[in-house]
């Protein structure tokens, strides 16, 4: 079943773009003490999701997300009520820089300082949500959609030891800024990468243009690297469902608790 997010930026729509679901809002409105996403006042822009019925005295597993092409941090309020409502806090900050033809619209920037702009902001978020939450510091993954994921994996790569887990969903492998200057450490960071390949027919250069082959030249990158990769391919075109924003909630929990994985919800 396809479930599709809303566009938060007030721009047209694009194909690699996230298109409206009729169900967010409605399910929004009567859990809204449940999931109180808030903005920054400091100065990294972010959003925060708690998980229903939040235990402080349980250290949670934390999610940084990282919007799509042509949005914002608010695309959490979407992301996390299909990943799961109550197995981990997350927070996700806004990318490096502003897309001029998109109201409140933001992109990830693949430079050198983009790059490292992004890997503070991050870093700023954790220490956000480890004020305000109860967290986990061994149970802190990265995630991020298209441009999004492809910057999850490349700061997850970046940063080794402050990530449980790497995760992209629909974005390609990283390329090139010395990907592998830490290679013996990565190998221990757990990557996940989720993808419909994208149907034939699809605008060449698009963001979205995932191709089988692509997603099969990135997979044979990182086997010959070592890295450890788990692969979750979807029917061809689909682009973002349900499975596999649920199949993003058993991936984190198998990670440290395999025997519970399959009950979490």
């Amino acid at each position: 079943m396809n479930r599709t997010l809303t566009p938060l930026n007030g721009a047209s729509l694009t194909h690699s773009q996230i298109v409206p679901s009729q169900n967010i809002a409605n399910w929004f409105d009567r859990q809204k003490l449940a999931l109180p996403a808030q903005r920054s006042t400091t100065a990294t822009a972010h959003s925060c999701f708690a998980p229903m019925h939040y235990e402080s005295g349980y250290a949670y597993p934390l999610i940084v997300w990282l919007h799509g092409p042509d949005s914002n941090e608010d695309e959490l309020r979407q992301v996390m009520p299909l990943i799961s409502t109550r197995n981990q806090v997350a927070i996700a900050p806004r990318g490096t820089g502003r897309v001029e033809s998109g109201v409140g619209a933001y992109r990830w920037d693949d430079s050198v300082d983009g790059i490292a702009e992004a890997g503070e902001r991050v870093a700023d978020c954790i220490a956000i949500a480890k004020q305000r939450f109860n967290i986990h510091p061994d149970r802190i993954f990265i995630a991020g959609h298209s441009v999004g994921g492809t910057m999850a994996h490349r700061l997850g790569m970046e940063f080794p030891e402050q990530f449980a887990g790497a995760i992209s969903l629909g974005g390609g492998v990283p390329r090139g800024s010395r990907l592998l200057k830490h290679i013996n450490r990565v190998r221990q960071l757990p990557l996940l990468l989720s993808v419909s390949p994208a149907i034939a027919g699809d605008v060449e250069g698009d963001v979205g243009n995932y191709s089988l082959e692509r997603v099969m030249d990135d997979v044979r990158f990182l086997h010959c690297a070592g890295l450890s990769l788990s692969l979750q391919l979807y029917p061809a075109g689909d682009e973002l469902t349900t499975v596999m924003f649920e199949d993003i909630d058993n991936w984190v929990m198998e990670q440290f608790c395999p025997s519970n994985a399959s009950t979490a919800s």
